[in-house]
């Protein structure tokens, strides 16, 4: 495989599977709706930044042309009118695998999520599962394999930084679902995961689970954040109620940073029901080895970042 298609390769997740797509040698084109989201990607060697609604068929197609492999991983996190988890989740997924089928493109590696089920309480994971379904029925003509990650960690991500965010500037933090559990994983091994599969017809027709070496419940995590950036602060867990109630008036705000089904997808906890998939030949590392580094700002990197952003490059 030499030309592989990302769509969502822009993101958090995204970014770095593409890194290491280029770094492996392989042509890659990174469908994106903006191209001057992606300009940390377009210096990348054999990297292609596109802009394509791949809302569209006929556009979709015509970007799709000449790849090789195709990598999903366009999702979202909270339901709007303008991008809803059924258009994004369940159809986009459906929509590519038949495009796929129709262009000759044999390999197609989709990202759902831990826990993606119908019986889930969350429209989020509910929709994972029909796109993955979706996808997976496609086996026949196509060789498939489908990836469930638990909350994903790293440089920029979304999730730890958060919490690092909240902790730095309130003095007591108020935590919905504080006993929901988490297996949190490295971006990098994420990103190792679906690299590798490319090229392992033992993953064609499979789904797996990806979580890191440890589980820990939110309230561990935040604890976990605290004491990395040397804070004290008191966290009070909220019951189901409060939790809900907190998460309604979050939906209020401008910006959303939890919403309701949020809550519910934290009703299953994000924990792997097996160990590591053996067939990708390397084991994930540990949250400890990797969050302090970017956490803290008493290292050497984060000192020559903030050199730089003072310095305006």
């Amino acid at each position: 495989m030499k030309q592989v298609c990302v769509l969502g390769g822009s993101g958090f997740v995204g970014s770095a599977i593409v890194r290491q797509l280029s770094l492996a040698g392989h042509g890659v084109k990174v469908l994106t709706r903006r191209r001057e989201t992606s300009k940390h990607l377009i210096l990348l060697a054999n990297v292609d930044v596109v802009e394509c609604d791949v809302m569209d068929d006929a556009a979709l197609a015509n970007a799709l042309k000449g790849s090789d492999a195709v990598i999903n991983l366009i999702g979202i996190l909270h339901n709007s009118k303008k991008a809803s988890f059924n258009a994004i989740h369940a159809l986009l997924p459906a929509r590519l695998a038949k495009l796929c089928s129709k262009l000759g493109i044999k390999r197609l590696v989709h990202m759902s999520a831990l826990q993606a089920s119908q019986q889930a309480p969350s429209a989020y994971l509910k929709s994972k599962a029909e796109g993955e379904a979706a996808v997976l029925r496609a086996n026949k003509n196509l060789d498939i394999t489908v990836f469930r990650p638990s909350i994903i960690f790293g440089r920029g991500d979304g999730f730890i930084n958060l919490f690092a965010t909240l902790v730095k500037i309130l003095p007591v933090i108020l935590l919905a679902k504080p006993n929901a559990k988490f297996q949190p994983i490295y971006v990098e091994d994420v990103a190792k995961a679906f690299v590798t599969s490319l090229y392992n017809i033992d993953t064609y027709g499979k789904a797996y689970d990806l979580g890191g070496p440890k589980i820990y419940t939110l309230r561990q995590l935040v604890t976990y954040v605290a004491n990395t950036l040397g804070k004290k602060r008191p966290i009070i867990g909220l019951n189901n109620m409060l939790s809900y109630l907190q998460a309604f008036a979050m939906e209020l705000l401008p910006v959303k940073l939890m919403t309701r089904d949020n809550v519910r997808s934290m009703e299953v906890d994000s924990i792997c029901v097996t160990s590591f998939p053996a067939c990708l030949g390397f084991q994930p590392v540990a949250l400890e080895t990797i969050v302090p580094d970017y956490l803290s700002d008493d290292n050497p990197r984060n000192a020559y970042n903030r050199f730089r952003t003072r310095a305006g490059r």
